[in-house]
C-alpha cells in the first residue's frame, strides 16, 4: 500500500498519507476498547442507578457525576503522567488512554441508558406488577426492549464522541492519528505544512464519524419516537 500511495502522490506526500492511514487503525481499535469497555461498566452502573438499594443508586450517582465532571483532559493526565509519577512506575501509554476513555464512557453511556429506562412510563411497570411478574421480570420483558430502542441511537452517537476523545491521548505518548499528523506538520520537510497536513487529518476523522452521525440520525428518526415503542400486550 505504501508503494502505492508514494507512486500516486510522490513523496512526501505519499508516505504522510500511507503513516496516517496506518495511525488512523489505532484511533479505531482504541474508540472500540473504550465503547466496549465504556459499555459494560456502564451497564453496571446503569442497573446500580435504577435499583432498590440507596446506597447503590449514590455510589451510582456519585461514579457518574465524578466521571462527567473531569474533563477527558484531566483523566489523560492523571493516568498518564501523574499516577505513574506517584507510584514511581511507567504506565504504557496504551493502558492509560484505555483506562481514561473507558472510565469517561463508562459515566455518559450509564445516564444516557437510566434516562433510557426511566422515561418508561410509571404504568409499564405497573401493568408488568399486574400481571404477577417481578421486578426482574418486568424489566427484562417489558422496561429493556422498549428503552434499548430509546438508548440506541444517542448510544450510537456517543461514539463519535469517543473517537473525537482519541486526538487527546497524543498528550501521554500514545500514537494515533493526531500524534503522526502532529509529528509532520511540525516536520521541517517541505509539503507537510500544518495548512496541509491537519485538513487532511480532519478528513480521515470526518471519514470515521460522519457514517455513525448519519446511522445515529436514522435510528433516532426510525426508533425514537414513543408512539414507535412496543406496548404491553394485553393479558
Amino acid at each position: 500500500m505504501k508503494e502505492t500511495l508514494v507512486d500516486a502522490f510522490g513523496k512526501p506526500h505519499g508516505i504522510v498519507l500511507f503513516q496516517l492511514l496506518e495511525a488512523t487503525q489505532f484511533t479505531v481499535y482504541l474508540s472500540l476498547i473504550a465503547f466496549i469497555g465504556g459499555g459494560l461498566i456502564g451497564a453496571l452502573v446503569t442497573l446500580a442507578r435504577i435499583g432498590n438499594r440507596k446506597w447503590l443508586v449514590r455510589a451510582a450517582a456519585g461514579y457518574i457525576w465524578l466521571f462527567q465532571s473531569v474533563p477527558l483532559l484531566m483523566l489523560l493526565f492523571l493516568s498518564g503522567l501523574g499516577v505513574p509519577r506517584l507510584m514511581g512506575q511507567d504506565i504504557n501509554p496504551w493502558v492509560a488512554a484505555i483506562v481514561s476513555l473507558t472510565l469517561y464512557a463508562s459515566a455518559y453511556l450509564a445516564e444516557v441508558w437510566r434516562g433510557a429506562i426511566q422515561s418508561i412510563p410509571k404504568g409499564q411497570w405497573e401493568g408488568g406488577y399486574a400481571l404477577g411478574l417481578r421486578f426482574v421480570q418486568v424489566f427484562r420483558r417489558i422496561v429493556l426492549p422498549q428503552s434499548v430502542r430509546i438508548a440506541i441511537a444517542p448510544t450510537v452517537g456517543f461514539m463519535v464522541q469517543i473517537i473525537k476523545g482519541t486526538s487527546l491521548a497524543y498528550i501521554i505518548g500514545f500514537h494515533d492519528l493526531m500524534a503522526i499528523g502532529r509529528r509532520w506538520a511540525n516536520a521541517p520537510v517541505e509539503g507537510t505544512e500544518p495548512f496541509i497536513i491537519y485538513p487532511l487529518m480532519a478528513l480521515i476523522y470526518f471519514a470515521l464519524c460522519f457514517p455513525l452521525s448519519r446511522l445515529a440520525r436514522r435510528l433516532e428518526n426510525r426508533l425514537g419516537s414513543y408512539s414507535k415503542r412496543p406496548q404491553i400486550a394485553a393479558a
